[in-house]
């Protein structure tokens, strides 16, 4: 049996040749950055994490510079990168890797996992590319390169945590490197070439050995997808208004000033309420508030 199968080979030598070129793919990266870019990375474009990221690293190099900061800071610091939870999370991890372990990023999954915020997908993540560990990793973007590909379907349908990382690893090369690289290159693939919209599989490395091509491009016909609740007008873009607000302000904010941010009171405190349940904004004083938990 080749130590590398033949479409984890093509995908490798097409990253090799392909890849974008990005902060964390760079020699020497730290590990500490790759676990913030995969936190930043969740749900959010490239191109709007990088200024953002480089930002962040300028600021704060290492775990133990973040989490002597009040967590108010990290969601300062966030800006408009969204999910916003994100950055209180990130503080809470910086400050558990900084009292936990010596201010040095966990090299395994099973103690990555045991940081705050850090699920399969981030501790498998930074186990590889920031460790070169051996592990399937497995994205929404990997997902749909193995449905079509090894599965012959057009959508990957409902994730299935054992199911993707069995299929990505019956895939994945026996060498470390090439395990990292066919990681990146699967998530690459599905970025740039095999997207969900438009394929190009003209430009795909794998086409020749692609299921759903061979198959004649069926049509996904599995369980309905979930459709993404509209942004404007919902809950969510108030509470990125009001926390905005509570970002350039340099003090306390009153009440009465968030009333000019949203004008529909129910949904206002609605939003407020959230914001403070989930402690990223906390009452100052009655009737006014500030970033942050108090």
């Amino acid at each position: 049996m080749p130590d590398t199968p033949p479409f984890a080979d093509a995908i490798v030598g097409w990253f090799r040749d392909s890849a974008r070129d990005l902060p964390w793919r760079r020699p020497g990266f730290p590990a500490w950055g790759t676990l913030v870019s995969e936190f930043m990375l969740q749900q959010t474009p490239v191109a709007r994490v990088i200024p953002r990221l480089e930002e962040w690293l300028a600021r704060w190099p290492e775990p133990a510079s973040l989490a002597a900061e009040p967590a108010s800071e990290a969601v300062r610091a966030w800006g408009r990168l969204g999910y916003p939870r994100r950055a209180l999370h990130l503080h809470a991890c910086a400050t558990a890797i900084t009292e936990r372990h010596g201010g040095r990023v966990p090299d395994d999954v099973p103690t990555l996992l045991a940081l705050p915020g850090i699920g399969d997908y981030t501790a498998r993540a930074i186990a590889v590319f920031a460790f070169g560990s051996r592990h399937p990793v497995v994205d929404t973007n990997v997902r749909r390169v193995l449905a079509r590909a090894i599965s012959g379907v057009a959508d990957p349908g409902p994730p299935s945590t054992r199911r993707d990382l069995a299929l990505m690893a019956d895939q994945l090369p026996e060498s470390d490197e090439d395990a990292r690289v066919f990681n990146a290159g699967a998530m690459e693939l599905g970025a740039v070439v095999c997207t969900a919209r438009a394929p190009r599989c003209g430009a795909c490395p794998v086409r020749e050995l692609c299921a759903w091509r061979m198959r004649g491009y069926p049509a996904y016909d599995g369980p309905a997808r979930t459709v993404q609740k509209r942004f404007v007008g919902s809950d969510r873009q108030v509470r990125g208004l009001l926390l905005a607000e509570l970002r350039a302000a340099q003090g306390p904010v009153a009440a009465e000033r968030l009333t000019t941010v949203w004008a529909e009171s129910t949904q206002r405190d609605r939003a407020l309420a959230a914001l403070l349940r989930d402690g990223l904004a906390s009452e100052a004083a009655p009737g006014t508030y500030v970033l942050g938990a108090g």
